[in-house]
């Protein structure tokens, strides 16, 4: 994988996230994927059940709910390529409403392992909330 590689996947990523287009979300992923939420939670396991967990039709603890269209938005990149293993970090920002006043902002921190295909095979995500602006 290079650098330009990985800054595909994470817009494709972005864009999956953002319109829950089921294909999208499938061609990302290889079909034994171990997704994370959290580094502590135990993985969901295989590209159907992380489908799945995207559109909100698993049980899956941890799982984030579907974000209204036009309440969420993200900006990822690559900081670190080392063969099939990717450190990415970004952004996440929500609006309470379509076009709204940034509710809540989120730091990321991504480790990913791709297949041979540019998929990703492992994921597991790190983030926190930033504290209110002045506080």
């Amino acid at each position: 994988m290079t650098h330009e590689d990985v800054q595909r996947w994470l817009d494709a990523y972005l864009d999956a996230w953002k319109t829950y287009d089921r294909a999208s979300i499938e061609a990302l992923f290889g079909e034994d994927v171990a997704y994370r939420y959290h580094p502590a939670d135990e993985p969901i396991s295989g590209r159907d059940a992380v489908v799945a967990s995207w559109l909100g039709e698993g049980e899956h603890e941890g799982a984030s709910t579907r974000d209204e269209p036009g309440t969420y938005e993200g900006s990822y990149r690559p900081i670190a390529v080392e063969g099939d293993v990717v450190v990415a970090v970004g952004t996440s920002t929500y609006s309470e409403r379509p076009d709204g006043p940034v509710t809540m902002v989120y730091d990321n921190c991504w480790v990913i392992r791709f297949d041979g295909d540019g998929r990703c095979r492992e994921f597991t995500e790190w983030y926190m909330k930033r504290p209110p602006a002045g506080a």
